[in-house]
């Protein structure tokens, strides 16, 4: 079985209101890097303290947040954003 991708709403709002190449760059990023490496842990790395549950891909200023949910095999985005942004 493979990784899927699903969206949390407040994510697919954070991602709408992206530049529409930005967000193509994004998905790009998720489906053909991510999922496809069979491994979701392979990339990124995850966060710290509060959110210790959480993961952080880095595409190039733009970061993505997510939870993964081994049990299902489906990467949750959590938020999406610019760096300076996306952990408050």
């Amino acid at each position: 079985m493979a990784w899927r991708i699903e969206f949390r709403p407040n994510a697919r709002a954070d991602l709408r209101k992206l530049d529409p190449s930005v967000q193509r760059r994004l998905l790009t990023f998720l489906e053909h890097r991510v999922v496809a490496s069979g491994d979701p842990r392979r990339l990124g790395k995850p966060l710290r303290g509060e959110k210790r549950e959480l993961w952080s891909y880095r595409v190039g200023s733009y970061r993505i947040v997510c939870l993964l949910e081994d049990e299902r095999l489906v990467v949750v985005v959590v938020s999406v954003g610019h760096r300076r942004d996306v952990y408050r």
